[in-house]
C-alpha cells in the first residue's frame, strides 16, 4: 500500500465517495467502501455491521437527507489510518428528523488492494 501523503489522498478520495454514497442512499457503491468487519457508531450509540448498516441505507430506515464532511487530519499507521474531522447534516432515522454536528473519527484499513472503512465513531459537538 502507498505510504504517507499519497495514501492519506487516496484516504480522502474515498471518504468523499463513502459520503456521496450516503447521501445518495447508493447501498451497491457503499458496500466497496466498507470492510466487512465494519463498526460504524451512530450518534445515538447504536452500532451497525456492514450488512445491518446497508439494509437501514439501502431500504430507506436510515436517510442522509445533507451532508457536510471536513477533514482536519490523516494519520496513516501503516495499514491503518485514522481520519479526524466533523460531519454536519441532516438525517431521517426511523422516521424522525434529526440534525448532526459531529466531531468524527473514522478508521480506514488497507484490504483488497485497496482502503475500506472498518470503524466510525461520532461524538456530537458542544452547543
Amino acid at each position: 500500500m502507498p505510504e504517507g501523503e499519497e495514501a492519506a489522498a487516496q484516504i480522502c478520495v474515498a471518504e468523499d465517495r463513502r459520503y456521496a454514497a450516503m447521501l445518495a442512499a447508493d447501498a451497491g457503491a457503499l458496500a466497496g467502501l466498507l470492510s466487512d468487519g465494519l463498526v460504524y457508531t451512530h450518534t445515538s450509540g447504536v452500532r451497525d455491521t456492514k450488512q445491518q448498516l446497508l439494509a437501514k441505507i439501502g431500504g430507506g430506515d436510515l436517510r442522509y437527507v445533507r451532508l457536510e464532511h471536513s477533514v482536519s487530519q490523516v494519520v496513516v499507521l501503516g495499514d491503518a489510518a485514522l481520519v479526524i474531522g466533523e460531519m454536519h447534516g441532516d438525517i431521517v432515522s426511523g422516521g424522525q428528523p434529526k440534525r448532526l454536528d459531529n466531531a468524527v473519527l473514522a478508521v480506514w484499513a488497507a484490504e483488497d488492494g485497496g482502503w475500506r472503512l472498518a470503524a466510525f465513531q461520532p461524538t456530537p459537538l458542544p452547543g
